[in-house]
């Protein structure tokens, strides 16, 4: 029951992490279209440089931001990933092969059938 209780903690703590870093390459997406409706609006609108410069530095910081926030979720999850080997029931336990994918000597030869 207890391990239970932690693995779903677990799970959603994982979904709320990957639902974090959408967001933030979301919102990174968003403010790339933003700066690219601002410069062809002002390229309609036939104003100079310095009439949108203000809003482009803002936008410049914006992405700064997110993008050192998108590090910051980076590195949360690298340690929830480290934090994960160290909670009973969270640990993963390897049956067979010790690595994630066969070796290589497991590949079968291919051929090209007309």
């Amino acid at each position: 029951m207890r391990k239970q209780m932690i693995q779903d903690a677990a799970y959603d703590v994982a979904t709320q992490v990957r639902a974090v870093e959408d967001t933030i390459d979301a919102a990174l997406a968003e403010i790339a279209e933003l700066q690219a409706r601002v410069m062809r609006a002002n390229s309609l609108a036939s104003v100079g440089f310095a009439a949108v410069h203000p809003t482009l530095e803002q936008l410049a910081t914006a992405v700064t931001g997110l993008v050192a926030t998108r590090g910051a979720i980076v590195g949360c999850h690298a340690a929830l990933a480290d934090a994960k080997g160290k909670v009973p029931g969270l640990r993963t336990v390897a049956i067979g092969d010790d690595g994630d994918c066969p070796p290589a000597s497991a590949t079968a030869s291919l051929r090209v059938v007309a």
